[in-house]
């Protein structure tokens, strides 16, 4: 393929990248109108705000992206080392199988450990089980302070 083959296709994929982060953008945004407008925090701090700050940074990420795209000074993207890639996804998977009937630590201890292993940290048999205790330690920070419902499990239970 001609060098100005391979630019005008990097180009047109950083545009794509771009318009894709603009749309996702605006799906956040919908959702954020959608919201309640309850107050719980404070002025202007409600459920609306973090997917309103979501969906300004990806709107503004994706801008950027496109403009540097227009300009054609797109970078060629660094190849996919499969391997690493494929633990976290797994790792993703796990969680959202295991979610509704192991609970929020368990489940979330499986993300990290696979996560950590995708890049190269521990064993799974050390890592899910920090994962785990750092979950724990999130679980009872975000359902008995912040009054939030996470997904049970027998470990959740135990609080």
């Amino acid at each position: 393929m001609s060098a100005s083959r391979e630019g005008s296709g990097r180009k047109l994929g950083a545009i794509v990248v771009a318009l894709a982060l603009i749309a996702v953008a605006g799906i956040v945004a919908a959702d954020a109108i959608r919201l309640g407008a309850v107050r719980t925090f404070g002025p202007g701090i409600g459920p609306r705000a973090f997917p309103w700050a979501i969906a300004i940074g990806l709107a503004l990420l994706g801008l950027a992206n496109l403009v540097v795209a227009l300009r054609g000074k797109a970078v060629e993207a660094a190849p996919v080392e499969m391997g690493p890639a494929l633990w976290v996804i797994g790792g993703l998977v796990g969680q959202i199988v295991l979610l509704s009937f192991a609970g929020f630590s368990i489940a979330t201890g499986v993300l990290f450990g696979m996560t950590a292993r995708g890049f190269g940290r521990g064993p799974l048999w050390l890592t899910i089980p920090i994962g785990a205790a750092l979950s724990f330690v999130l679980y009872v920070i975000f359902t008995k302070a912040l009054a939030l419902t996470l997904p049970a499990g027998p470990l959740e239970k135990l609080v």
